[in-house]
């Protein structure tokens, strides 16, 4: 009988798997609790954890694991070596200068034109990109990143050209040779509605992304991810698991904005919610390098949208402790994902900046998307809020090729 365990995991997961108190800063007590359960198979879902190594450790320690290793996560862990990276193989990005000072920062300044393009060297949960529209705003970020706003994140900063485009996400697993395309999506990273304000984990998204048409696919599989998983491999770190590439479909084509090392949040939501069959399975094989031997991934046709409820202050100070009831929300046809949730007695509260992802599923981005608002307007978080805008480009799209 299969079995699961989720660590630390949070109310909504609780209704499928175990939640263990683990640390997952503490790499022999995790492989320690997987050979005392007989763990098969360990998917890490943070980006910090898998920086920091703890596949590395696990896969010394003999149990098969779906992430990559510490130096195959600088994909994410630091933006520079990525953007060193592309340089060297020639996969299409922004151009960019890396700086380890203030001084040296507002120096390169000098050779952008705003909007300028700001990002924290390291894992800042998100938050770490900053796009001035001045070079006094740009100015006023490098003080804020040097001066310790995401802390270790931004001892380094890297400064790119600004991409002019659609943003859009595509995904495939990897065993460190073969390559199985994964789908796509489209993220909304601003915390405010129209694209506004700063930059968040994301505030929602939908999939398939149609903006990222077969033959863009194509060409982001042969341009950008195939390239990189070549280079890791070469220098003799392969990446296995999943790569996430971010990209701005310019004039001149795809082009990637910056990698990360899982599935991502709110994407990996809309991503599941299309997938059908054996997922464990698919994950096993990829970790355990069979990849090319198993049955490719299955996707419903239909169009997945998921809507981030957060509480209020977010992304900057979230209100902690607020009364959550989800209502008739599922009832509705949606799937709840909890993120930043615990129990509080018999009381759901909100413990983190994302607290739910509302999921729902529909024939076109339109009916996904009101399928998704329904359930969220069945939802009574009085401390929580949304964007009311998600899927909004892709339905004007939508109601535009009805008009033809």
């Amino acid at each position: 009988m299969a079995a699961l365990w989720a660590a630390p995991g949070n109310p909504g997961i609780a209704e499928h798997a175990e939640c263990v108190a683990l640390d997952a800063k503490d790499h022999a007590a995790v492989a320690e609790f997987c050979r005392a359960h007989t763990i098969d198979l360990v998917v890490i879902g943070p980006e910090a954890p898998l920086v920091d190594g703890l596949a590395d450790s696990l896969r010394a320690a003999g149990i098969a694991v779906f992430g990559p290793s510490a130096a195959a996560a600088r994909l994410e862990g630091s933006k520079g070596f990525t953007k060193d990276l592309c340089a060297r193989a020639g996969i299409p990005t922004a151009g960019y200068v890396r700086a380890s000072s203030r001084e040296e920062a507002r120096a390169a300044l000098e050779r952008f034109q705003a909007p300028f393009v700001l990002k924290a060297d390291g894992l800042a949960a998100g938050k770490g990109v900053v796009i001035a529209e001045t070079l006094a705003e740009a100015e006023g970020a490098l003080a804020e990143m040097f001066g310790g706003q995401f802390g270790t994140a931004g001892s380094g900063v890297v400064i790119e050209e600004f991409m002019a485009g659609e943003e859009a996400s595509f995904f495939a697993l990897t065993d460190g040779e073969t390559i199985v395309p994964l789908g796509s999506a489209q993220d909304h990273k601003r915390v405010g509605e129209g694209d506004t304000g700063p930059n968040t984990g994301g505030m929602g998204a939908y999939s398939p992304a149609p903006v990222l048409t077969p033959e863009l696919e194509a060409r982001v599989l042969r341009e950008i991810v195939a390239p990189t998983v070549r280079a890791l491999a070469d220098a003799g770190t392969p990446y296995s698991g999943v790569l996430y590439a971010g990209l701005m479909l310019t004039a001149e084509g795809p082009k990637l904005i910056e990698y990360n090392a899982r599935f991502g949040d709110p994407e990996c939501q809309v991503l599941t919610m299309r997938f059908e069959g054996d997922l464990a399975g698919l994950l096993l094989a990829c970790a355990e390098g069979g990849l090319a031997d198993a049955p490719a991934p299955r996707f419903a046709l239909a169009t997945a949208l998921t809507v981030v409820l957060a509480a209020r202050g977010y992304p900057g100070a979230p209100k902690a402790g607020g009364e959550i009831d989800l209502g008739a929300a599922e009832a509705e046809g949606a799937k709840v994902f909890h993120a930043g949730t615990r129990r509080d007695g018999d009381a759901l509260v909100a413990s983190g900046g994302r607290v739910l992802n509302v999921t729902a599923l529909g024939p076109s981005v339109t009916e996904a998307q009101a399928a998704a608002y329904r359930a969220v307007d069945a939802i009574d978080f009085p401390d929580g809020f949304c964007r009311r805008d998600i899927g909004q480009k892709e339905i004007a799209r939508e109601a535009a090729r009805e008009r033809e």
